[in-house]
């Protein structure tokens, strides 16, 4: 007798309402990323590049069998991770003088390399959070369309800032009036460069609510933006359907930025217990990079990065992993990003040790760069389901799979072999 779900299965086919998969991938081990129990023995039935179904390897049907299997069965298999704070366009042996000679092709070209070495690092899904002349419009586009291989992306376009800001074109004389292109300074001014990042292409909006480490006369602890502007970008991004994230690094500028409602805060150096109560309040994001200082200071002088940018990452670092530990016993929300771009594309998953060392579980780093980043996204399906970031029916078919159980060994996602996105391997 056939078992009720074989049953069903049978009847839904016979009526014409069950689609047969285009593929099917079995797995040793499938990690459920919202609880952290293993599953043995799974089958992920994909149509269309999503995924239709998941059972137990002892009740496919016959008919559930199509001729294009991928047998992971050796494996443990988990969802594509997701960076959500990555510069794909941004070479990181080109820091300070040395990136004024890309042009915005120049870098989009660059691009392409960063997104393969990207997805081949195991991550399926990034936010790039800003780029010259929109290249990384065009990058998510030539992806999409099939032109190059890389991950799926939400991008910014160009990073909003003040005049002198970080992000600003603070490297040139003033005989050569070099300003950036997101450069505002009222709240009108700001909700027009929402308005115009979102007209050429972004989903995602990103601006600098403080001073930054690589950036030629900035502080990361001063403020930038007042409140009146931060309020009037976020009300702008947010009723055209965009999340906004917040770079910043001192005490006053993230506060400022969770009160005007950011989704994201990027870095978070100086946070203290204020602002990590304000965080829980409003359940905003950190996006801490913790893993990017080592570059910084081991090798980023000979990429160029200014001496002044190198004194200020010397004051940072330490201080934020401390405070990263401060964040994880708060309890706050916490998604997974890097800042690749800084550093070397490809080595994104070094973080997720760092994670670990500074007070997450294995399970708490996974999740940040999966689930969480997943609800930060805010990227749904027609049907209201989450597209990235879990294994799940309506999902976008994106895994990776590696031998041994990452939760005993997180080390292990440092090195992964076997990337599958939309269904297909990619590595």
């Amino acid at each position: 007798m056939k078992t009720p779900v074989l049953a069903l299965t049978a009847l839904l086919i016979s009526c014409g309402l069950y689609a047969a998969p285009d593929r099917l991938i079995l797995a040793g081990q499938l990690l459920d990323v919202r609880t952290g129990e293993l599953h043995s023995q799974q089958a992920i039935l994909i149509k269309q590049q999503r995924i239709q179904r998941i059972t137990s390897i002892s009740e496919l049907a016959d008919n559930e069998r199509p001729a294009d299997v991928l047998d992971l069965t050796g494996y443990t298999v988990l969802p594509g991770l997701i960076d959500m704070h990555v510069h794909l366009t941004s070479n990181p042996q080109k820091h300070g003088y040395r990136r004024l000679n890309d042009t915005p092709t120049r870098q989009a070209l660059f691009g392409v390399t960063a997104a393969q070495a990207t997805l081949d690092a195991g991550f399926t899904t990034v936010r790039n959070v800003g780029a010259s002349g929109f290249a990384d419009v065009d990058l998510r586009d030539a992806i999409d369309e099939g032109d190059i291989v890389g991950p799926r992306m939400r991008v910014a376009g160009h990073s909003i800032c003040i005049t002198g800001g970080h992000c600003d074109n603070n490297l040139l004389p003033h005989t050569y009036k070099a300003n950036s292109f997101g450069v505002a300074n009222s709240p009108d001014e700001v909700r027009a460069r929402v308005r115009e990042n979102m007209k050429y292409g972004a989903n995602v909006i990103k601006f600098t609510a403080t001073g930054g480490v690589l950036s030629r006369n900035t502080d990361v602890n001063a403020s930038q933006f007042s409140l009146a502007e931060m309020q009037s970008l976020v009300a702008e991004a947010h009723d055209r359907g965009a999340r906004v994230a917040a770079h910043a690094h001192g005490l006053h500028g993230m506060k400022r930025a969770i009160e005007a409602g950011v989704d994201s805060i990027e870095h978070a150096s100086f946070l203290n217990d204020d602002v990590l109560a304000l965080a829980a309040e409003k359940g905003t994001y950190l996006v801490m990079d913790i893993y990017v200082s080592d570059y910084i200071l081991g090798e980023g002088e000979a990429a160029g990065i200014l001496p002044e940018s190198l004194e200020k990452e010397r004051h940072v670092g330490q201080l934020q992993r401390e405070n990263f530990r401060r964040a994880v016993v708060a309890g706050v929300n916490m998604a997974f990003g890097t800042d690749a771009g800084v550093y070397t594309h490809g080595q994104n998953g070094r973080q997720l040790a760092y994670m670990v060392e500074w007070g997450m579980t294995s399970l708490q780093a996974i999740q940040s760069a999966t689930v969480h980043a997943a609800d930060l996204l805010h990227w749904y399906s027609d049907e209201g389901k989450q597209n990235v970031g879990v294994l799940e029916p309506g999902a976008f078919a994106d895994l990776i799979a590696v031998q041994g159980n990452p939760l005993q060994d997180i080390r292990l996602l440092e090195s992964i072999p076997v990337v599958v996105k939309g269904g297909q391997r990619v590595k």
